[in-house]
C-alpha cells in the first residue's frame, strides 16, 4: 500500500496540470469535452491522495522506519490512534491531508454542480485544480515528500512530541484544515464570476453553503485549539496570542467579515468589490496559514532560512494568485458599481460596514504583531517580539465594540431606522444591560473591562431573547402552535437567520467566560505528602487540596533498553466549603528519548469556575512537590458557548425542505440553489 501511495503522488501531478489546462481551455473555447475531461480530472486526483494517504498511515501502522517521516513522528510504543493521526502530525504528512481535503471539497462541489452553473463549473474546476497542482508541486519538489527514505531501517522511531499526545490533537488539526480548505470553493467561485462576468449575487448564493462550512469548521477548530492548549500545555491559560493560534485566527475574521457583508450585496446590492477582496483575503489566509505553521517560520524567523524552498514557493503562490484577483477585480470594476448607497447611519447596512471594518482592523492588528519578528529581523538585523499585553490592548476595545455591534446589526432596520423602530426594538435590551451593569456593581465588581464585556453581553442576548420572543409570539398566534412548535417552525422557515441569533449567543457567552479571567486567583505551594493548601475563589468559594502521595511508574520500554518515557503522579483530594469535590491526579511526564517532558493538570469543572492544578517540581526522595492551583471563573462558559455556537452553525447548515425551489435546475437553466 505505502509503495502504491508513493507512486500515485506522482501521477497526481501530471493529471492536475491536465485538467487545470482542459478546464480553462474548455470554458474559453466552449469545448464540452475539456470541460468534461477537467472535471474528471478532479475525481481521479481525489482517488489518488486518497492512496497516498492510505500510503501514510499504512507506514505508520506498519512501522515502516525506512522512511523519515515515520521515524521523525512515530515509534513502536506509541498507541495506534496516534499512529493514524500521524498523516497530520508533522510538516509532510500535513501537507498531504491538506491537499486531500482540498480535493473531496473539490470533487463535491463538481459533482453537486454536473447539472447546474454550468457556465461557471469549468473556471471553477480549473481553479481548484490549479491549487492541487500547487500544493502537489510543494509536496514533490520541495523537500517534503512524506515518502523520503532514509537509505536504511532503523530499529525504532523518535515517537511523537509528548505535547501532541492528547486527545484533542486528534481532532483538532483535521477540524481546521477542513475550514482551511472548504473556503477554496467560494474562491473559485469568485475567480469563476470574475472570468465570466455574472457579477450579481448569484455566486454568493450558490456557495452561501460552502461559505457557512468552512466557518463552522474554522470556528470549531479555533475552540478545539483552545481546549488543547488548556488541558496540556499546563500553564492554565487557553489563548496566548502565540503565532499558531494567529494563524487560524485570521482567516476566521475575514470569513466572518464575508459572512456578514455578502447580506448587504444580497439585499442592497453593495460592497461587490469589497466581497470579492474579502474572499480572496480570507483564501489567501488559509494558504498563509498553512505556509507560516509548515515552512519553519513559525518557530523563529531564522527557520525561514532553512526552509528557503518551500518558503518561496508559498510566497511565490500567494503573490501570484493575489495580484491575478486582484487584476481581475480591477478588470470588472464597472460592473462591481454598487446598486444603491448608505442612505443613514442607522441602518443595518452601516451596522454591517462598521463590523466589517471592525474586523479587517483586527485582523490586521494580529497580523502585525504575528510577522512583527520577521519584519525588524529583516529590516533592522534582530529580532523585536510583541506578546500578549500587545494584542489585548489593541484588540480588547475592538472586540468590545464588535460585540456591540452583533446586537445592533442583525435587528435594525435597512436602508434607514426611525426613531420610533430604535425605541420599539431597543428599549428592553438596552434596560437589561444596564440593569447588568447595576447588578454587578453593587456586588462589588471594578474592572472596568470585564463590567463592559458582561453589560453588552446582556444587551445582546437580551436582542437575542426579544426577537425569539417576538417571533415565536407571532407564529404561535398566526399558526394556532403551541410555544416549542412554533419556534421549531420559526426556525424551519429561516434557517440562516435564526442559526445566526443562536451563533451570537454563543459568542457572546464565550466572551463572558473569556472575562472571567479578570478574576483569576493563584497560589503556588510546597507540600509534603498529607499536608494541605488553600485558595479563595473571587465568587466566594474556599478550595481545600490535600496532597495524598505521590506515585512513580515507567509504563513502556523500547527495544534498546532505553527507558522511553516515566512519569510521577501526585494523588490530590480536592474539597471546596468542606465539601469533597474530586480526587485529582496532576503528572509530570519525562521522554529521555526526546528529551522533553509533559504536564499533565489536574481539573475540576463545576459551572462557574475550574480548580486547575499544575505539578512543578517534586523530590523524588522525599516526595515534597511543588503545586501552582488556579482557580478559574467562567472558563467552563467558554466551551459551552463553543457549543452553542456550534449548534447554531449546523441549524444556519441544515439543508431546508425540500420543495420546487430546491429542485436540481439542468444545464444552462439560471438556478437559485446553493451548491
Amino acid at each position: 500500500m505505502t509503495a502504491l501511495g508513493e507512486a500515485a503522488l506522482w501521477i497526481a501531478l501530471p493529471i492536475a496540470l491536465w485538467g487545470t489546462v482542459a478546464s480553462f481551455a474548455g470554458g474559453r473555447l466552449g469545448r464540452g469535452q475539456l470541460v468534461a475531461s477537467g472535471e474528471r480530472s478532479v475525481h481521479v486526483v481525489t482517488a489518488l491522495l486518497i492512496l497516498v494517504s492510505a500510503g501514510i498511515i499504512a507506514a505508520f501502522l506498519g512501522n515502516r522506519y525506512e522512511y523519515l517521516y515515520v521515524v521523525s513522528y512515530s515509534n513502536r510504543e506509541l498507541d495506534p490512534y496516534f499512529k493514524f493521526a500521524g498523516l497530520w502530525a508533522g510538516q509532510r504528512g500535513s501537507l498531504v491531508f491538506w491537499t486531500l481535503l482540498l480535493s473531496v471539497f473539490s470533487s463535491i462541489a463538481v459533482f453537486r454542480n454536473r447539472l447546474r452553473n454550468r457556465e461557471f463549473m469549468p473556471y471553477v474546476s480549473g481553479t481548484l485544480l490549479g491549487i492541487l497542482a500547487f500544493l502537489l508541486v510543494v509536496l514533490l519538489f520541495a523537500d517534503v515528500n512524506p515518502f523520503e527514505r532514509l537509505g536504511f531501517t532503523r530499529i525504532n522511531g523518535m515517537g511523537l512530541n509528548p505535547q501532541l499526545q492528547n486527545y484533542w490533537m486528534t481532532i483538532h488539526p483535521p477540524t481546521l484544515y477542513l475550514g482551511f480548505t472548504a473556503f477554496a470553493v467560494p474562491f473559485a467561485f469568485a475567480v469563476s464570476a470574475l472570468l465570466t462576468g455574472r457579477l450579481d449575487s448569484r455566486w454568493i448564493a450558490v456557495t452561501r453553503r460552502w461559505i457557512l462550512l468552512s466557518w463552522f469548521f474554522l470556528t470549531l477548530g479555533v475552540v478545539f485549539g483552545m481546549r488543547w492548549a488548556y488541558e496540556e500545555l499546563g500553564w492554565g491559560g487557553y489563548w496566548f496570542w502565540d503565532p499558531v493560534e494567529n494563524a487560524s485566527l485570521l482567516p476566521w475574521l475575514t470569513a466572518t467579515a464575508f459572512l456578514h457583508s455578502i447580506q448587504i450585496q444580497e439585499h442592497r446590492g453593495m460592497l461587490k468589490v469589497w466581497n470579492m477582496t474579502l474572499v480572496t483575503v480570507t483564501f489567501l489566509l488559509t494558504i498563509f496559514a498553512t505556509f507560516l505553521t509548515r515552512s519553519g517560520l513559525i518557530e523563529s524567523v531564522h527557520s525561514f532560512a532553512e526552509n528557503l524552498r518551500i518558503a518561496y514557493i508559498f510566497l511565490g503562490f500567494m503573490c501570484a494568485m493575489a495580484i491575478l484577483a486582484a487584476l481581475l477585480i480591477v478588470h470588472r470594476l464597472p460592473s462591481l458599481r454598487p446598486d444603491s448607497q448608505i442612505r443613514s447611519f442607522l441602518s443595518r447596512e452601516s451596522a454591517f460596514l462598521f463590523n466589517n471594518l471592525l474586523l479587517v482592523g483586527i485582523t490586521f492588528a494580529v497580523a502585525w504583531g504575528t510577522l512583527f519578528p520577521l519584519i525588524t529581523e529583516g529590516l533592522l538585523g534582530e529580532t523585536r517580539n510583541v506578546g500578549p499585553p500587545y494584542f489585548n490592548r489593541v484588540n480588547i476595545p475592538l472586540g468590545l465594540l464588535l460585540l456591540t455591534l452583533m446586537g445592533v446589526g442583525p435587528i435594525i432596520a435597512w436602508r434607514k431606522a426611525s426613531a420610533r423602530y430604535l425605541r420599539r426594538n431597543f428599549a428592553l435590551p438596552l434596560l437589561a444591560g444596564v440593569v447588568a451593569l447595576g447588578v454587578l456593581l453593587l456586588t462589588g465588581v471594578r474592572h472596568g473591562m470585564a463590567l463592559a464585556t458582561f453589560a453588552i453581553g446582556t444587551f445582546v442576548l437580551a436582542t437575542v431573547v426579544v426577537e425569539f420572543w417576538k417571533g415565536t409570539r407571532a407564529r404561535a398566534r398566526i399558526a394556532g402552535e403551541g410555544v416549542l412548535r412554533a419556534i421549531g417552525g420559526l426556525v424551519r422557515r429561516n434557517r440562516r437567520r435564526w442559526g445566526g441569533y443562536v451563533v451570537h449567543a454563543g459568542v457572546v457567552v464565550v466572551f463572558m467566560g473569556i472575562a472571567g479571567a479578570a478574576f483569576d486567583r493563584r497560589v503556588v505551594q510546597e507540600l509534603e505528602p498529607g499536608e494541605a493548601m488553600t485558595v479563595t475563589s473571587a465568587l466566594g468559594g474556599v478550595y481545600r487540596l490535600v496532597y495524598e502521595s505521590l506515585s512513580h511508574s515507567r509504563p513502556r520500554v523500547a527495544e534498546d533498553v532505553q527507558e522511553n518515557d516515566w512519569r510521577w503522579t501526585a494523588l490530590v483530594t480536592a474539597y471546596r466549603d468542606g465539601e469533597q469535590i474530586g480526587v485529582l491526579r496532576p503528572e509530570r511526564r519525562f521522554y529521555p528519548v526526546m528529551d522533553q517532558s509533559s504536564t499533565e493538570v489536574g481539573i475540576s469543572s463545576s459551572a462557574l469556575e475550574d480548580l486547575y492544578v499544575i505539578p512543578r517540581e517534586v523530590d523524588v526522595d522525599t516526595e515534597r512537590a511543588s503545586f501552582e492551583v488556579k482557580v478559574l471563573p467562567l472558563v467552563p462558559w467558554i466551551w459551552v458557548g463553543g457549543l452553542i455556537i456550534a449548534v447554531g452553525g449546523l441549524v444556519a447548515l441544515w439543508p431546508p425542505s425540500a420543495g420546487p425551489q430546491h429542485r436540481p435546475v439542468r444545464a444552462g437553466a439560471p438556478t437559485r440553489a446553493a451548491a
